[in-house]
């Protein structure tokens, strides 16, 4: 069974899931209970093309950068910033006006990092780009500052 997640950002103006962002996506994410994977889906706008018909390469990882932080806090119940994420482009995904899916999952975690995979697959159900990421997950506090721009350096 697939249950939607309640935002854990008290900012809603994020690019990618913001609710407060008119020129966002307003990404909605969701767990699924069987295979404790989280996923989104969405369908490309022609405002974020590359070239000819292939949705934009920094699109597609902001794509899967998001996904895996949503699947970072859902895993740990703590914030966590990017600390490492390599992408592997395997085919073109082109904007056809129908959804694109992304699905994380959890690979590991050592000490404050959390280790994952993500896929981004077209309508059709081919998977057009792989990625993993390593999370740092932060503190309450550090989270804060480092929002507020209080914080500096690599935590």
């Amino acid at each position: 069974m697939q249950r939607e997640l309640a935002s854990p950002f008290p900012d809603r103006r994020c690019f990618f899931c913001g609710a407060d962002n008119p020129q966002g996506l307003g990404l909605r994410f969701f767990y699924d209970d069987a295979t404790g994977e989280i996923s989104t889906q969405y369908v490309p706008e022609e405002r974020f093309v590359g070239q000819g018909d292939i949705l934009h390469g920094g699109i597609q990882m902001g794509l899967l950068d998001e996904l895996m932080g949503w699947a970072c806090v859902a895993h740990s119940g703590e914030m966590a910033v990017t600390a490492d994420m390599r992408c592997r482009f395997l085919r073109p995904l082109r904007i056809a006006g129908r959804p694109v899916r992304a699905v994380c999952r959890v690979t590991g975690r050592q000490g404050p990092k959390v280790h994952m995979e993500a896929v981004l697959t077209d309508a059709d159900g081919a998977v057009c780009m792989r990625a993993t990421g390593t999370y740092h997950v932060l503190s309450p506090e550090r989270y804060e500052a480092l929002v507020q721009g209080n914080a500096s350096g690599a935590g």
